[in-house]
């Protein structure tokens, strides 16, 4: 007989609860924006689907509804902008597991997208993706201030400054002795950056003012390094059946992590002062705790 599992606390009960309604709002919204199997180029709309109905966290879109929610915000203005970042954020994995890149063949639990469809249509499927945030981001926010102020700061977020330069400084990395002040302009470039975005695009859809926006965006600066420090531990401690993706790559493609630089324990204890002082950014503005809760989610998980 399997031992009994430690019963989860409120806060990941909820955590979880409200990860499943996310899940479900915005899977909703992506079966809309996505083309149909079988309509303009075939093949492209069956990988398009295949990659982004393979299931995932859906931790990007939440986050941008929960900082919403925490400001009086309504889930309809800010569901466009959600679904642009976990379109923009598959976008990212089909090209990071690409041969040229990480070279993986396991992702979410299914084989890649190049394994499946060919190097050539994974190239093509990240970049339509890409197109696709944008689009329906906009065609589907109808106040146009919002609308530009949203694709403003997703762009930022995934472009030479955020995602695309964070991946490019830690290609150049690998193999380099690990360095605290270059890992961590890595990990804010190649995972804080879209994190920050989905909760300052949550505060400025919620209309509050640039003040709380900026805190937002600070909250999520920390809960991304967090993020990504925890990634780095469950790539050493995880397996493929956990983590829905190939364990051991980190050390194989000698990457650059907080594990390489200071071990596993040090690294978890650095996730969790990264977490608290995302939670300081927020002042009095997480009163129900929702954020404060997916932040321990964050630290806490183990896939």
């Amino acid at each position: 007989m399997a031992p009994d599992r430690p019963a989860p606390t409120a806060d990941a009960a909820r955590a979880d609860a409200f990860l499943d309604l996310a899940r479900g709002l915005v899977e909703a919204h992506l079966a809309r924006v996505l083309p149909r199997v079988g309509s303009g180029a075939p093949r492209l709309a069956e990988a398009l689907r295949y990659s982004v109905e393979a299931g995932g966290k859906r931790l990007r879109p939440a986050l941008a509804l929960a900082a919403s929610r925490a400001l009086g915000g309504r889930d309809a203005a800010v569901l466009p902008f959600a679904g642009a970042l976990e379109l923009l954020h598959t976008y990212s994995l089909i090209h990071d597991d690409l041969p040229a890149m990480d070279d993986d063949d396991l992702r979410r639990g299914k084989p890649t997208s190049h394994v499946v469809f060919g190097e050539a249509l994974a190239i093509l499927t990240g970049d339509a993706l890409h197109s696709l945030a944008f689009e329906t981001l906009l065609a589907g926010t109808p106040d146009p201030h919002l609308a530009r102020d949203l694709a403003l700061l997703l762009a930022k977020a995934a472009g030479p400054t955020g995602m695309v330069g964070g991946q490019v400084e830690d290609l150049a990395a690998e193999g380099a002795a690990p360095d605290r002040a270059r890992l961590e302009r890595i990990h804010a470039g190649k995972t804080a950056a879209l994190i920050a975005a989905a909760c300052a695009g949550g505060a400025r859809a919620a209309g509050v003012e640039p003040s709380t926006v900026a805190a937002f965006n600070a909250f999520g600066e920390h809960l991304g390094l967090a993020f990504q420090i925890v990634d780095d531990v469950l790539d050493e401690t995880g397996s493929a059946q956990g983590l829905g993706k190939t364990p051991g790559k980190d050390k194989a493609g000698s990457k650059m992590t907080y594990v390489a630089l200071e071990g596993v324990a040090a690294a978890r204890q650095r996730a969790e002062r990264e977490r608290d002082r995302a939670l300081a950014c927020l002042g009095g503005h997480d009163r129900d705790g929702l954020l404060a809760a997916l932040a321990k989610h964050v630290v806490e998980r183990t896939a």
